[in-house]
Protein backbone atom coordinates (compact mmCIF):
# COMPACT_ATOMS: atom_id res chain seq x y z
CA UNK A 1 0.00 0.00 0.00
CA UNK A 2 1.12 3.74 -0.84
CA UNK A 3 2.32 6.14 1.78
CA UNK A 4 0.81 8.88 -0.07
CA UNK A 5 -1.84 8.33 -2.80
CA UNK A 6 -3.95 10.82 -4.94
CA UNK A 7 -5.97 9.65 -7.57
CA UNK A 8 -8.42 11.32 -9.94
CA UNK A 9 -7.77 14.60 -8.31
CA UNK A 10 -9.08 17.98 -9.26
CA UNK A 11 -9.05 21.38 -7.85
CA UNK A 12 -9.94 24.83 -8.72
CA UNK A 13 -9.22 28.27 -8.02
CA UNK A 14 -12.68 30.32 -8.22
CA UNK A 15 -13.67 29.30 -11.64
CA UNK A 16 -10.56 28.34 -13.04
CA UNK A 17 -9.94 24.88 -13.46
CA UNK A 18 -6.32 23.74 -12.44
CA UNK A 19 -6.45 20.21 -11.88
CA UNK A 20 -8.40 17.80 -14.15
CA UNK A 21 -7.28 14.47 -13.02
CA UNK A 22 -3.84 13.88 -11.20
CA UNK A 23 -3.16 10.82 -9.74
CA UNK A 24 0.34 9.49 -7.55
CA UNK A 25 1.60 7.30 -5.43
CA UNK A 26 4.80 7.35 -3.52
CA UNK A 27 5.69 4.52 -1.22
CA UNK A 28 7.49 4.67 2.43
CA UNK A 29 10.34 5.96 2.42
CA UNK A 30 11.11 6.58 -1.25
CA UNK A 31 11.65 9.79 -2.60
CA UNK A 32 9.53 10.83 -5.80
CA UNK A 33 10.11 13.40 -8.41
CA UNK A 34 7.29 15.57 -9.08
CA UNK A 35 7.80 17.04 -12.62
CA UNK A 36 6.38 19.11 -15.24
CA UNK A 37 6.99 21.91 -17.46
CA UNK A 38 5.89 25.44 -15.52
CA UNK A 39 2.12 26.11 -14.36
CA UNK A 40 1.14 22.62 -15.55
CA UNK A 41 -0.38 22.08 -11.81
CA UNK A 42 2.80 20.45 -9.53
CA UNK A 43 2.43 23.21 -6.40
CA UNK A 44 -1.17 23.10 -7.00
CA UNK A 45 -1.11 19.19 -6.46
CA UNK A 46 1.57 20.29 -3.44
CA UNK A 47 -1.48 22.34 -2.20
CA UNK A 48 -3.67 19.62 -2.23
CA UNK A 49 -1.92 17.41 -0.62
CA UNK A 50 -0.95 19.82 2.18
CA UNK A 51 -4.49 20.59 2.65
CA UNK A 52 -4.22 24.42 1.34
CA UNK A 53 -6.55 23.99 -1.18
CA UNK A 54 -9.34 21.30 -0.80
CA UNK A 55 -9.83 19.09 -4.08
CA UNK A 56 -13.46 19.18 -6.19
CA UNK A 57 -12.92 15.62 -6.72
CA UNK A 58 -10.70 12.86 -6.54
CA UNK A 59 -9.13 11.17 -2.63
CA UNK A 60 -5.94 11.96 -1.02
CA UNK A 61 -4.75 8.79 1.40
CA UNK A 62 -1.56 9.92 3.61
CA UNK A 63 -0.66 7.06 5.66
CA UNK A 64 -3.78 5.18 5.44
CA UNK A 65 -5.82 8.39 6.01
CA UNK A 66 -8.37 10.29 4.08
CA UNK A 67 -7.46 13.65 4.46
CA UNK A 68 -10.54 14.73 2.53
CA UNK A 69 -11.93 16.69 4.95
CA UNK A 70 -8.88 17.56 7.12
CA UNK A 71 -7.48 21.18 7.48
CA UNK A 72 -4.18 22.24 6.45
CA UNK A 73 -2.89 22.58 10.19
CA UNK A 74 -3.31 18.94 10.88
CA UNK A 75 -2.30 17.51 7.87
CA UNK A 76 0.83 18.97 9.10
CA UNK A 77 0.66 17.38 12.79
CA UNK A 78 -0.07 14.33 11.00
CA UNK A 79 3.19 14.44 9.47
CA UNK A 80 3.32 16.13 6.13
CA UNK A 81 6.23 18.47 5.96
CA UNK A 82 6.64 21.66 3.51
CA UNK A 83 9.36 23.42 2.11
CA UNK A 84 7.29 25.80 0.10
CA UNK A 85 8.39 27.47 -2.97
CA UNK A 86 9.97 30.79 -2.24
CA UNK A 87 11.71 30.21 1.05
CA UNK A 88 9.36 32.16 3.14
CA UNK A 89 11.39 31.80 6.64
CA UNK A 90 10.24 34.41 9.10
CA UNK A 91 12.51 37.38 8.20
CA UNK A 92 12.34 38.99 11.69
CA UNK A 93 13.16 36.01 13.96
CA UNK A 94 16.90 34.74 14.28
CA UNK A 95 17.82 31.34 12.85
CA UNK A 96 17.13 29.81 16.45
CA UNK A 97 13.64 31.12 16.57
CA UNK A 98 13.11 30.57 13.18
CA UNK A 99 13.51 26.22 13.56
CA UNK A 100 12.28 26.53 17.28
CA UNK A 101 8.69 28.47 16.46
CA UNK A 102 7.10 25.34 14.52
CA UNK A 103 8.96 22.47 16.34
CA UNK A 104 7.51 18.90 17.56
CA UNK A 105 9.63 16.67 19.77
CA UNK A 106 11.16 13.79 17.72
CA UNK A 107 14.93 12.98 16.16
CA UNK A 108 14.93 16.07 14.51
CA UNK A 109 16.08 18.72 16.82
CA UNK A 110 18.44 22.09 16.78
CA UNK A 111 21.40 19.48 17.15
CA UNK A 112 20.75 17.35 14.71
CA UNK A 113 19.96 20.23 12.15
CA UNK A 114 23.47 21.55 12.87
CA UNK A 115 24.76 18.04 11.67
CA UNK A 116 23.15 18.26 8.48
CA UNK A 117 23.70 22.50 7.99
CA UNK A 118 26.43 23.46 9.98
CA UNK A 119 25.95 27.26 8.55
CA UNK A 120 22.86 27.59 10.32
CA UNK A 121 24.56 26.61 13.92
CA UNK A 122 27.44 29.62 12.90
CA UNK A 123 24.61 32.01 12.48
CA UNK A 124 21.95 30.97 14.77
CA UNK A 125 21.67 34.50 16.68
CA UNK A 126 21.40 36.22 13.19
CA UNK A 127 17.84 37.77 11.58
CA UNK A 128 16.96 35.41 8.84
CA UNK A 129 16.38 38.29 6.82
CA UNK A 130 20.28 38.64 7.10
CA UNK A 131 21.17 34.99 5.27
CA UNK A 132 21.88 34.74 2.04
CA UNK A 133 19.44 33.25 -0.47
CA UNK A 134 21.02 29.67 0.15
CA UNK A 135 21.25 30.13 3.31
CA UNK A 136 17.72 30.95 3.72
CA UNK A 137 16.69 27.66 2.21
CA UNK A 138 18.25 25.38 4.41
CA UNK A 139 16.68 27.41 6.83
CA UNK A 140 13.21 26.55 5.60
CA UNK A 141 14.26 22.79 4.54
CA UNK A 142 15.35 22.72 8.33
CA UNK A 143 12.46 24.18 9.85
CA UNK A 144 10.26 21.63 7.87
CA UNK A 145 12.53 19.27 9.64
CA UNK A 146 11.93 20.22 12.97
CA UNK A 147 8.61 19.75 12.70
CA UNK A 148 9.40 15.94 12.63
CA UNK A 149 7.25 15.15 9.32
CA UNK A 150 7.20 11.39 7.50
CA UNK A 151 6.35 13.11 4.54
CA UNK A 152 8.99 16.03 3.88
CA UNK A 153 8.00 18.20 0.30
CA UNK A 154 10.51 20.32 -1.10
CA UNK A 155 8.96 22.62 -4.04
CA UNK A 156 11.92 23.88 -6.15
CA UNK A 157 13.94 23.83 -3.48
CA UNK A 158 17.22 24.62 -5.36
CA UNK A 159 15.25 27.26 -7.73
CA UNK A 160 17.61 30.27 -8.41
CA UNK A 161 20.54 29.51 -5.99
CA UNK A 162 24.28 29.59 -7.33
CA UNK A 163 25.46 26.49 -8.01
CA UNK A 164 27.94 25.39 -4.97
CA UNK A 165 24.32 25.78 -2.79
CA UNK A 166 22.45 24.10 -5.13
CA UNK A 167 25.17 21.13 -4.57
CA UNK A 168 25.15 21.42 -1.04
CA UNK A 169 21.11 21.43 -0.88
CA UNK A 170 21.17 18.34 -3.00
CA UNK A 171 23.90 16.63 -0.95
CA UNK A 172 21.54 17.25 1.70
CA UNK A 173 18.66 15.86 0.41
CA UNK A 174 20.97 12.51 -0.68
CA UNK A 175 21.85 12.36 3.26
CA UNK A 176 17.99 12.52 3.93
CA UNK A 177 17.22 9.13 1.56
CA UNK A 178 20.42 7.42 3.03
CA UNK A 179 20.42 8.17 6.82
CA UNK A 180 16.14 8.84 7.58
CA UNK A 181 12.84 6.55 6.69
CA UNK A 182 11.44 10.21 5.58
CA UNK A 183 9.38 10.07 2.42
CA UNK A 184 9.94 12.78 -0.31
CA UNK A 185 8.51 14.48 -2.83
CA UNK A 186 10.53 16.79 -4.54
CA UNK A 187 9.61 19.51 -7.28
CA UNK A 188 13.03 20.19 -9.44
CA UNK A 189 13.91 21.19 -12.79
CA UNK A 190 17.52 19.38 -12.71
CA UNK A 191 16.56 15.76 -14.59
CA UNK A 192 20.59 15.44 -13.80
CA UNK A 193 20.60 15.97 -9.92
CA UNK A 194 17.04 14.21 -9.48
CA UNK A 195 18.46 11.02 -11.14
CA UNK A 196 20.87 10.78 -8.26
CA UNK A 197 17.98 10.56 -5.58
CA UNK A 198 14.73 9.70 -7.28
CA UNK A 199 12.89 6.39 -6.59
CA UNK A 200 10.17 7.06 -8.79
CA UNK A 201 8.75 9.99 -10.94
CA UNK A 202 5.06 11.59 -12.02
CA UNK A 203 4.62 13.75 -14.83
CA UNK A 204 2.27 16.45 -15.03
CA UNK A 205 0.76 18.18 -18.44
CA UNK A 206 -2.29 20.67 -17.84
CA UNK A 207 -3.04 19.51 -14.59
CA UNK A 208 -3.16 15.77 -15.42
CA UNK A 209 -0.99 13.08 -14.46
CA UNK A 210 0.69 11.96 -18.42
CA UNK A 211 3.13 9.16 -16.84
CA UNK A 212 4.02 7.79 -13.73
CA UNK A 213 6.78 5.39 -13.05
CA UNK A 214 10.38 4.04 -11.75
CA UNK A 215 11.97 6.88 -12.37
CA UNK A 216 14.89 4.84 -14.07
CA UNK A 217 12.31 4.01 -16.60
CA UNK A 218 12.58 8.24 -17.74
CA UNK A 219 13.45 7.66 -21.18
CA UNK A 220 14.93 10.62 -23.26
CA UNK A 221 11.51 10.27 -25.40
CA UNK A 222 9.42 10.77 -22.64
CA UNK A 223 11.41 13.84 -21.29
CA UNK A 224 11.28 15.88 -24.61
CA UNK A 225 8.01 15.28 -25.12
CA UNK A 226 6.92 16.51 -21.27
CA UNK A 227 9.58 18.46 -20.32
CA UNK A 228 11.55 19.72 -23.12
CA UNK A 229 10.92 23.51 -24.13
Amino acid sequence: MSFLSLTGIQASYGPSQALFGVDLSLDEGKVLALMGRNGMGKTTTIKVICRMLAQSAGQVIFAGRDLGATPSHKAARAGIGLVPEGRRCFPNLTVHENLIAAARPGEWDVKRIAGLFPRLEERADQMAASLSGGEQQMLAIARALMTNPTLLILDEATEGLAPVVRQDIWAAISRLKAETNLSLLVVDKSIRELSAVADQAVIIERGRTVWQDDFANLSHDVTERYLGV
